[in-house]
């Protein structure tokens, strides 16, 4: 009786739960774009905290330097918006070895911009489309929150590089 229980109440969960998000997304196209913003500039924030006798800090040899997480998160929302959310062809560049920390900040804000004018442009029928990405079919709105991923995962290990220098990081704003 005590397992049927269990099974049941887990059922009843796992319907709740599931009938949710299966009929609609998480957040909305507005409110996603929201957040973005906030990305951006929690980015460009933990940029600023940088000294820039940190800026070629790495964890490890094998490992990006701080300059070269932030870059790798805005050249990942150019690559993957140009390549899956069929952004514009004019894209933002930067030549890493030669950028200021000013030349740098100006990119992340391109990038961020680039990737928002890509997701702005998308209907949602278009979202809602699959397609093959790094060898599994997902939709678009799929890639969406993949780039919001990445660059929070990315701009944790900044946030670690920050605090290994002894630079408190900047509070996180969640909305």
């Amino acid at each position: 009786m005590k397992n049927l229980m269990k099974v049941t109440f887990a059922a009843l969960f796992a319907a709740f739960f599931f009938s949710g998000t299966i009929v609609s997304a998480q957040t909305t196209k507005e409110e996603y774009l929201s957040k973005w913003e906030n990305s951006k500039q929690f980015t460009l924030d933990v940029l600023a905290k940088m000294p820039d006798s940190g800026m070629d800090y790495k964890t490890d040899p094998g490992a990006m330097s701080f300059k070269e997480q932030i870059h790798h998160i805005a050249s990942s929302i150019v690559g993957i918006s140009k390549g899956y959310l069929k952004g514009a062809e004019n894209t933002p560049t930067l030549d890493l070895a030669t950028a200021t920390r000013e030349q740098l900040a100006a990119y992340v804000a391109e990038a961020y911009d680039y990737g928002s004018a890509s997701i702005k442009a998308l209907s949602p029928a278009e979202e809602a489309q699959k397609m093959d990405v790094f060898g599994n079919q997902v939709s678009i709105r799929q890639v969406e929150a993949l780039l919001m991923d990445h660059g929070t995962h990315h701009r944790g290990s900044a946030i670690a590089y920050l605090r290994a220098v002894g630079v408190e990081p900047p509070a996180f704003v969640g909305f």
